[in-house]
């Protein structure tokens, strides 16, 4: 008999199904035994009589124990008075095709909350639970909903090497790995390889892959690995143009999966999926700074010139109140603090860049990117990148100087790559927005962090 999922089985009242799942709750009573079966879309009640008929069924589920994965078979019986869905099988047979272990390690029932470690520790079991296979779910329809739009909006999917022979951001937080006699790292973004893509002629891509960085932090919003998602276009006129692109691609995919998973979602978590209207609040970062002191607060010194999360937070929660809107541009980052590929103004103050707060939690930098050859170098040479006299004085570049690390990245705009700039967006700190969740680890598939490696 072919088997068929539990959120089908109504369609089939008074006839005989086979079902599989594990084994949620058992009840064991005078006249009958009951079993909760769960699968990836739902849960059922088994009903098994006690009565000479069904002694072997009976005896086996004396020895059944909890999450148990079984095949049931047995005729399907709709009914309002069956309090779980309104259904129930009454089962003739029962495969158990892997009996488990007992007592469990941690708590499924959702009487008790397991403590994160350990949960994490045995994380393909605390994934059988319904709320957190939902965390999934909404990745899962998002990132459909999200290519969606970049495909219908001529965008190319790229794959980017995660082995590279130099940094992509920086020198810090980066894996650093023997590679056949010589150094390479593991990549920290697709970056370089997005605006390779622009100089190739694709001119519009995307890419949703891991990134990993070494950081020594173990706050509720960092981690070593983690998924990025980006994307690069070209023949922009100015920042503002990313950003339209970014909060319009936004606006659609929180609309399908509002569509799709909006009614689950409100259930499970009491959560209502909130599509943003367009376009979102902007600020500058000067104008940011003015807000956070108006509010009592002082951005600590050691950001230099950035902002903390104690100040996104602040932010966040003044933009909801002003302006009831969740998401909020922050523009015109100093030079200081941005890459050297970001354009910077003509005084080379500030760079035409922006993250972007959701509820006061960064989920994006973004910015217009500078394309120019000579440009580039100068801002290179001007973070330390290359030297200062790889430009002589005539402004020629001279090529021996450049560093091997950077020759192959900057030859890509010394032969007419366009215009253009582009955005990475974070996934975890999505769903972490949409769902409620407070940490990282809980909206991450499998964890790496600075103390995680298992499993």
């Amino acid at each position: 008999m072919t088997r068929i999922q539990i959120n089908e089985i109504k369609q089939f009242d008074g006839l005989d199904v086979t079902v599989a799942g594990f084994v949620h709750e058992i009840r064991n009573l005078k006249s009958m035994q009951f079993i909760v079966l769960k699968d990836i879309t739902s849960s059922v009640q088994i009903t098994i009589f006690k009565k000479p008929e069904d002694l072997e069924l009976n005896k086996i589920v004396n020895e059944l124990t909890l999450q148990s994965s079984v095949l049931i078979s047995g005729k399907v019986h709709v009914d309002s008075f069956v309090k779980l869905n309104g259904v129930e099988i009454i089962a003739n047979k029962i495969d158990v095709a892997n009996l488990s272990h007992a007592p469990l390690p941690i708590d499924l029932s959702g009487k008790i909350e397991s403590g994160r470690d350990l949960r994490l520790d045995w994380r393909f079991l605390d994934l059988r639970d319904r709320k957190r296979q939902l965390i999934f779910k909404v990745q899962t329809i998002c990132e459909m909903a999200m290519r969606e739009y970049w495909i219908k909006n001529g965008f190319i999917e790229i794959h980017s090497p995660k082995l590279v022979p130099n940094p992509s951001e920086s020198g810090a937080e980066l894996f650093e790995l023997e590679y056949f006699g010589r150094k390479a790292y593991l990549a920290q973004s697709p970056q370089t390889y997005k605006q390779m893509a622009i100089a190739a002629g694709f001119e519009r891509v995307f890419e949703i892959g891991p990134v990993f960085r070494a950081n020594k932090s173990s706050t509720n919003r960092h981690d070593t690995e983690f998924t990025s998602v980006d994307c690069e276009f070209a023949w922009i006129d100015s920042v503002d143009d990313v950003m339209k692109f970014e909060e319009n691609w936004i606006q659609y995919f929180l609309g399908r999966l509002k569509e799709t998973l909006g009614d689950e979602i409100k259930e499970v978590f009491d959560r209502d999926v909130i599509v943003p209207t367009t376009p979102f609040p902007r600020i500058t970062m000067s104008e940011a700074k003015d807000i956070i002191k108006s509010l009592n607060y002082e951005v600590p010194p050691e950001t230099k010139g950035d902002l903390d999360p104690t100040a996104e937070r602040l932010l966040g929660k003044y933009i909801l109140d002003k302006y009831q809107h969740q998401f909020l541009f922050v523009t015109e980052f100093p030079a200081a603090i941005r890459p050297f590929y970001h354009m910077f103004s003509d005084d080379n103050k500030f760079t035409f860049s922006f993250d972007l707060l959701w509820n006061g939690l960064e989920v994006t930098t973004g910015a217009q990117r500078e394309h120019r050859y000579l440009k580039m170098i100068k801002q290179a040479i001007n973070k330390g990148l290359i030297p200062s006299d790889a430009i002589d004085a005539s402004e020629n570049v001279i090529d021996d100087k450049i560093p091997t690390g950077l020759k192959s990245y900057l030859d890509c705009f010394n032969y007419g790559c366009p215009p253009h700039g582009g955005y990475g967006f974070g996934l975890t700190r999505m769903l972490m927005n949409i769902l409620g969740y407070e940490n990282v680890r809980e909206v991450t598939y499998i964890y790496r962090g600075l103390d995680r490696l298992y499993p």
